[in-house]
């Protein structure tokens, strides 16, 4: 049961991933009409409803967010969404039952920062699924757009961190 809410979870979010590839793709096949509405993308305040979605489907996740600073620009908002969201998708695949932690801090004029960080495997025969890292380069080709940076890396124990750091102007 526990491997069905699992897949589901990433089932879904690779549902999103591939909606949000056919929207691009429908952008630069079709010029833009005037009053077609866009619709709305997940954002930073989207990120607890996010965590929530991966808890139901058995994930231990710990959030932490920003005290009330503003909002970042939807550009900054959506990359720090997708971040997360593959952060917890990896961390699923790769670290299943592992306790995930996602801190996310910034300011207007310091930039938003994430991390997303987790041990290696926790349950005792769980098979890793393998990656081809793919995802990895999409998020530091996405960060670099958004005008920021990203960084990951093995740890010591066979844990995982995703750190970012994401622009977010004054004004």
């Amino acid at each position: 049961a526990e491997v069905a809410k699992a897949a589901g979870v990433i089932r879904a979010s690779a549902h999103q991933a591939l909606q949000d590839l056919r929207e691009v793709i429908g952008v630069l096949r079709e010029p833009a009409r005037e009053g077609d509405p866009e619709r709305p993308q997940p954002t930073l305040a989207d990120l607890t409803t996010l965590v929530e979605e991966s808890r139901a489907a058995g994930a231990r996740v710990a959030l932490s967010l920003p005290a009330d600073g503003g909002t970042p620009p939807d550009v900054v908002g959506r990359t720090a969404y997708r971040l997360v969201q593959e952060g917890l998708t990896n961390a699923r695949k790769h670290a299943p039952g592992a306790r995930v932690t996602v801190d996310v801090t910034g300011a207007p004029g310091e930039g938003l920062s994430i991390t997303v960080r987790n041990p290696g495997p926790v349950e005792p025969g769980a098979s890793v699924i393998p990656g081809t890292g793919t995802g990895l380069i999409g998020l530091a080709e996405r960060a670099t757009l958004a005008g920021g940076r990203l960084d990951h890396r093995r740890e010591p124990g066979g844990g995982f961190t995703l750190e970012a750091w994401l622009p977010w102007p004054t004004t």
